[in-house]
């Protein structure tokens, strides 16, 4: 097996809408807003590739969005999808898996693209099999009020009418070669990936520790459907974490891809940052 970080593009959003009830004043010592109360974030994927499997988890924004859609986002920096692919020696249609942590736009967006004339939308990675989870499917599908706006049907209907949709079971580990976590404080069901490698453990954290400015357990984001279910899961996960020295792979955090928490008298708290190429 080997795994490689892909970078498939940064943007912004709201700082306070990123840190919930946490001051200003607190949260901007770990992520610093600009003039327009904005910090940066990435979409940071991985790819695994495992004998002959291609798998990628999340696809960040994707392209096929309209300016204005974009101009909410202050997308920025070089970064793309196939730059990175390309990076490794891989094309799109390399990948044989691509798997969705969950279906708000900016972790599946890449999922699906125009054709050449912009007369219908496909799978942007036509020979991949596309994992979900029923229950996450159900919760996107029929979006709730608060997270509609997460949920684009444009992201979503042309995965299932591709043929390409599949659920992952209780046997994700023979379906898709790792372990997988289930959380549901920040929307139904979200997967977490968690690899093995190098007789590591790698967490792929997704939206339940965006950045490391959200170690602390108060540091919940303004986005999650249950704020106070999220508190519990990260407690219980970063204890585990901190006992188990798992490194955390951070798809937000524009500035660091890999961390690592210790237990201290506050809690737990960071212990260290990491680039992928320091650890592997």
């Amino acid at each position: 097996m080997k795994i490689y970080p892909i970078e498939t593009g940064n943007f912004k959003l709201d700082g306070g809408a990123m840190f919930g009830v946490v001051p200003k004043t607190i949260w901007q010592k770990t992520n610093p807003a600009d003039a327009n109360n904005m910090i940066d974030l990435s979409m940071r994927s991985i790819l695994i590739e495992d004998g002959d499997r291609l798998i990628l988890i999340d696809t960040g924004l994707g392209n096929k969005q309209s300016d204005k859609f974009f101009s909410y986002y202050y997308l920025f920096g070089n970064f793309s999808l196939d730059a990175s692919l390309a990076k490794y020696g891989f094309h799109r249609n390399d990948i044989t898996d691509v798997f969705l942590t969950h279906l708000h736009f900016d972790h599946c967006g890449g999922a699906i693209e125009w054709n050449k004339d912009k007369s219908f939308l496909q799978p942007a990675f036509k020979n991949a099999k596309f994992w979900s989870n029923s229950k996450h499917w159900q919760w996107a599908t029929v979006p709730n009020a608060r997270e509609k706006a997460s949920f684009l049907k444009e992201n979503i209907q042309p995965i299932k009418e591709s043929g390409q949709l599949n659920f992952i079971t209780d046997n994700c580990l023979q379906e898709i070669g790792f372990d997988v976590l289930l959380v549901d404080g920040h929307t139904e069901k979200q997967m977490l990936p968690k690899i093995t490698y190098k007789n590591k453990t790698i967490v792929f954290m997704a939206d339940l520790l965006p950045t490391i400015g959200h170690i602390p357990l108060p540091y919940v984001m303004g986005y999650d459907t249950r704020p106070l279910l999220t508190i519990q899961e990260k407690e219980s996960f970063l204890q585990e974490a901190a006992d188990n020295e798992y490194f955390l792979f951070l798809e937000h955090d524009a500035y660091h891809e890999i961390c690592t928490v210790k237990h201290t008298e506050k809690g737990i708290r960071l212990k260290d940052t990491h680039s992928f190429t320091d650890i592997f």
